[in-house]
């Protein structure tokens, strides 16, 4: 296991910049997306994947994963809105030329939401045919597809991100705070792990999705010994944020980042 950086942990800074941080603090890896100032222009990377992947190549660091999103907003063709399979298709085509293009292993994205007239239910239905016809474009290329579970999407607890597993044969972008904010208890989150094609680090606790480290319910020290033990050899992203989506937007993200990176390395170097 490694760790990585995300770049839309620093919404004021270009994509160089961020790479920049993350070499300078010893990370040396940064997950990459279309978000915010150090986001990729996603009309180009569709337009001409290849041509972006190069960009990518040229930020010296590891590139593990990119965020993609397909629509402009959480509900703009989400994977549990009928009638987007087939444009969602054709941009994920282009998406994974650019990451195998910029080798980067893994690409995730949302699972949906509850739309207009749904239940649950028949959002879980919905997003497993998306999924579904997302992994038959991607059995063509090297780079993973996977999802993460997020809060206020219908995949918002252990049962049913396991129910959609089980429905798919999806690997997970896997963050406990969603989940620990919602009331899960770290023991009920742990069996995700064997599922887990990335994951993203940060503190939290009921009812709060980002906390700051020392004030947080998650021992992640368990949480690497876990993965471990799953047989997770994949990027630990930290993802500290800087963003109005549920009050994220009052700690500091450098220190926390540090943080969280002493955390990994004090615990890894015990393995040594």
């Amino acid at each position: 296991m490694y760790l990585s950086l995300t770049s839309w942990s620093f919404p004021a800074l270009t994509l160089e910049e961020t790479a920049a941080i993350s070499r300078i603090i010893g990370i040396g890896a940064l997950d990459i997306s279309t978000k915010g100032r150090p986001g990729l222009d996603k009309a180009q990377l569709l337009d001409d994947p290849r041509a972006t992947a190069e960009r990518v190549a040229a930020l010296e660091v590891k590139v593990p994963n990119f965020y993609h999103h397909f629509g402009d907003s959480l509900a703009d063709r989400n994977l549990a809105l009928p009638g987007t399979i087939d444009a969602n298709q054709r941009d994920l085509e282009k998406v994974l030329t650019f990451a195998d293009a910029a080798g980067i292993a893994t690409i995730f994205f949302l699972p949906g939401i509850i739309n207009p007239g749904q239940s649950r239910s028949q959002a879980m239905t919905a997003a497993a045919e998306s999924i579904r016809a997302l992994l038959d474009v991607a059995k063509d290329f090297s780079a993973e597809i996977c999802i993460e579970p997020i809060i206020r999407s219908f995949a918002e607890s252990p049962a049913v991100v396991e129910e959609l597993v089980d429905r798919t044969g999806i690997r997970l972008a896997l963050d406990y705070s969603h989940f620990v904010c919602l009331g899960y208890t770290q023991e009920q989150i742990d069996p995700l792990c064997r599922h887990a094609a990335h994951i993203h680090l940060r503190q939290a606790r009921m009812g709060k999705l980002q906390e700051r480290f020392a004030r947080g319910s998650i021992n992640f020290p368990a949480l690497f010994g876990t993965l471990r033990d799953a047989g997770y050899d994949g990027a630990l992203a930290i993802e500290y944020v800087h963003q109005d989506f549920l009050n994220a937007s009052s700690d500091d993200v450098m220190t926390e980042t540090v943080t969280m990176r002493d955390c990994f390395n004090d615990w890894n170097a015990g393995g040594a």
